[in-house]
């Protein structure tokens, strides 16, 4: 149950929400990656700590939700039980339970063929007593990076694809729990019928878009290289004319083979053997040549990462040590992932 006082907080929220809904529906005009790198501040600032199951999940959600219905797409809340494990200082684990909320959004198409379009609407929730002692996570956790810009992204390509005509059908996932293991891909997957397998001509994934040194494309280890050539190498040629810095997985990682990545919301739908596109900023040249390191390691970004890391991955911080990045990657993100959207669809 909430408390009073999270009632209120959820009642303003709702009413800031709805009054930025309307002002920003239909504005197409405005400048490409305006309205993602709105929205990345909008989120960022009135919903931090975003965990799964939070008070503030259900903010986003419902903020979102209202975004999409205010663009005249069908979209509705879908709520999902889930647990993680919490382990203990003295080693001891729990499970917690949690109730998600995720939002799926609908742009019908004139045949049976979809394209979903994936961003994850949570933040890191503390897994252990040393996330906690670490500072990982939790209430103050702005997710600028992780993952308010995957969303940002998201909603701005909602809003300029809503008036154009596609043969396949476009979903827009804004998925809850992926911090606790994808856990949202997993329930969106059970979900889906053979035919709505077989019928899916591509999952783009969009997650930590600003902090890391470029834009990557990955395709998934199951994608046929005829789609990956349609799609990821598709992309860095539109990166490539438009002057974007860009890049793939060279190969050089244990785990990941050359063009694809890892550990996102993406890897529930390649394992089911469902192309996918996944788009992150990161620099797979530095460390164990994995991803797993964004930027170089210097004094403003100790680890060279963000990642759940509230000192770090707030606006304050991020415009201070990366000025005009918020700008220049939300924009980026957009002009190549709008014409390619359309290609794939049409």
């Amino acid at each position: 149950m909430f408390s009073c006082r999270s009632l209120k907080l959820v009642c303003a929220a709702l009413c800031l929400s709805s009054s930025f809904a309307v002002s920003a529906a239909g504005i197409t005009h405005q400048p490409v990656g305006k309205i993602a790198e709105q929205e990345v501040r909008h989120i960022s600032t009135y919903f931090p700590g975003r965990m799964a199951g939070s008070p503030a999940e259900l903010m986003m959600a419902d903020y979102v939700n209202q975004r999409f219905q205010s663009m005249g797409y069908q979209s509705d809340l879908r709520d999902f039980k889930t647990r993680y494990v919490y382990t203990s200082s003295e080693g001891k684990k729990d499970w917690h339970n949690v109730n998600a909320t995720s939002v799926i959004a609908v742009k019908p198409g004139s045949t049976d063929k979809q394209i979903l379009i994936v961003a994850h609407l949570d933040t890191y929730t503390p897994m252990s007593d040393s996330d906690v002692n670490h500072n990982l996570g939790g209430l103050t956790l702005q997710g600028v990076d992780d993952n308010a810009s995957g969303v940002g992204v998201m909603l701005e390509l909602a809003e300029r694809l809503r008036s154009v005509k596609t043969k396949a059908t476009i979903r827009f996932l804004a998925l809850s729990a992926e911090e606790l293991g994808s856990k949202g891909a997993e329930n969106y997957l059970s979900r889906m019928s053979k035919s709505d397998k077989d019928n899916t001509l591509l999952v783009i994934n969009l997650d930590s878009l600003i902090t890391g040194d470029k834009l990557y494309f990955h395709s998934g280890v199951n994608t046929p290289k005829a789609i990956a050539e349609k799609t990821r190498d598709r992309a860095l040629k539109l990166a490539k004319r438009f002057g974007i810095s860009a890049a793939i997985n060279n190969g050089h990682g244990e785990h990941s083979p050359k063009g694809t990545g890892c550990c996102s919301d993406h890897m529930t739908f390649d394992v089911a053997n469902i192309p996918v596109l996944a788009v992150e900023a990161s620099n797979w040249s530095l460390g164990k040549k994995d991803g797993y390191q964004q930027t170089s390691k210097n004094t403003h970004f100790p680890e060279g990462t963000t990642w759940h890391q509230p000192q770090y991955d707030n606006l304050q911080y991020l415009d201070k040590h990366l000025p005009g990045r918020i700008k220049s990657r939300t924009r980026d993100s957009v002009r190549i992932l709008l014409p390619l959207v359309e290609e794939v669809a049409k």
